[in-house]
């Protein structure tokens, strides 16, 4: 049920002067849709902000981040709404949401698209593809575009063509001064430099200018293997993925099968060891790899084969409804050594509910290619990122699923690169956020300071003005 908390500067003239500046709605907790406007995609997160503007235009995020300044209220910004700590929302403040601005605008010739920074990965993915060409970015359709590339971008594509962030050209903003500016390389590169990595800290991104590839049917799918073999597949898996040709990505993953018609009846709520894979090369190329995939061990299940990049994009979406439970914790890792396979085992007996899962992304390849210091993300030399998500859509399991994510990553962590992706991060403190960012992070400071020197945007995995 809604609450009527409101804040003593959201009243009278001063709310009006705010409605009269903005075409898009203005969300007060006594309106009937008020719960629904902010509603999170983490059912595990319950926040009750005093405002909401959904933003219909650039204007409108002027006006909106002009009035929580000179207020002095709390300010969130929402994209996608995605992130996993509910780091789109605030209780109390003012929350800008960009659902409404979701465009994307394709220009073959030049192969790149503009994006604006409410867009979802399958709006972007439903643009591109029509003209054969993708943005690399993420895995689920219904993430958003603003925050998975403000925090780097990791996805099906990363290792041929990089992060979502070795991908952008240029983003346009709206600064806590309320000016409105692109940043590029020859533009504010200083603060170019930030937003490649530093997340949503130093302004409003309104639109995003990305590179595009020449990618439309991939040859895609899982493997599943029996649990009791995930040693002898993950010591596998980790020498054969980085020597692989960049064209073939593929994420292992401990899940329970889903019970969904596409796989066998058999195989329904077995825990599995799994890789999701993704090869974009030439067609004849793809049976002699696969044959060195399905060579190891006695997979259950090799659902492997052609299928239009946004399917792939897309395929998990339908089992991660928003509104789930989730608990993340992550870490990057260099290595995966013997010892790390027998806790990954260990934790894979444990799994706790059947949409609970652990990921490890490669982030090798293309990604390896820019420097550590050349974007704000610092961890280019890893080799993948690791996830440990508990996920259920029974609140009374909110209390198993964290304690299962915490404890796994926990187990892993002596063997991991010490930070961790900022897109799979709780709200974990200050630590957590210097050691993601190494030493990018006194430059992103100072780079804070001017741009933001108030920490107007701090609803988010923070950087402290220097």
């Amino acid at each position: 049920m809604a609450t009527t908390r409101v804040s003593p500067a959201f009243s009278g003239e001063v709310l009006h002067r705010l409605a009269q500046r903005i075409r898009g709605p203005l969300i007060q907790p006594t309106d009937p849709v008020y719960d629904r406007a902010r509603a999170l995609y983490n059912g595990m997160i319950d926040k009750h902000p005093a405002l909401i503007v959904q933003a219909a235009d650039v204007a409108d995020v002027v006006a909106t981040v002009e009035f929580a300044r000179d207020n002095g209220v709390l300010l969130a910004v929402r994209g996608g709404g995605h992130n996993g700590g509910g780091l789109g929302s605030c209780d109390d403040g003012v929350v800008l949401d960009l659902i409404n601005m979701d465009g994307v605008r394709v220009d073959p010739t030049t192969r790149t698209a503009r994006v604006e920074g409410g867009a979802t990965l399958g709006q972007v993915d439903h643009a591109t593809h029509a003209f054969g060409l993708a943005v690399p970015a993420g895995i689920i359709g219904t993430t958003g575009i603003g925050g998975l590339t403000l925090g780097g971008g990791i996805g099906y594509l990363a290792r041929q063509y990089g992060l979502s962030i070795d991908n952008l050209l240029g983003v346009d903003m709206v600064l806590a001064n309320g000016h409105f500016i692109t940043a590029s390389a020859q533009e504010h590169p200083d603060l170019f430099w930030a937003v490649r990595g530093g997340g949503g800290n130093f302004g409003v991104v309104t639109a995003f200018l990305f590179q595009l590839h020449p990618v439309d049917t991939v040859i895609a799918g899982p493997t599943f293997w029996p649990l009791e073999q995930l040693p002898e597949v993950m010591r596998w898996y980790r020498e054969f993925i980085v020597q692989a040709p960049e064209e073939l990505n593929g994420f292992f993953a401990i899940l329970k099968v889903p019970p969904v018609p596409v796989f066998p009846a058999e195989l329904h709520g077995e825990t599995v060891a799994t890789i999701v894979w993704c090869y974009t090369g030439a067609p004849d190329q793809a049976g002699p790899l696969f044959d060195q995939v399905q060579a190891v061990g006695s997979p259950l299940l090799h659902a492997v084969g052609p299928m239009p990049y946004p399917a792939l994009q897309s395929m998990f979406d339908p089992l991660l409804p928003p509104g789930l439970q989730w608990y993340w914790r992550a870490d990057f890792f260099n290595e995966i050594p013997d010892a790390a396979i027998e806790q990954h085992l260990a934790y894979a007996r444990a799994l706790p509910t059947p949409l609970s899962t652990m990921h490890l992304y490669p982030i090798d390849g293309a990604a390896h290619r820019v420097g550590r210091r050349d974007t704000a993300f610092s961890y280019r030399d890893a080799t993948w990122a690791g996830v440990f998500a508990g996920i259920d859509p029974d609140p009374a399991n909110a209390g198993a699923i964290k304690t299962w994510s915490v404890g796994y990553q926990e187990a892993l962590h002596p063997y991991s690169a010490g930070g961790a992706y900022v897109n799979f991060m709780m709200e974990e403190g200050q630590d957590r956020i210097r050691a993601t960012y190494r030493d990018n992070y006194d430059r992103l400071a100072r780079i804070k300071a001017t741009y933001d020197p108030n920490n107007l945007f701090r609803v988010n995995q923070n950087i402290r003005p220097a």
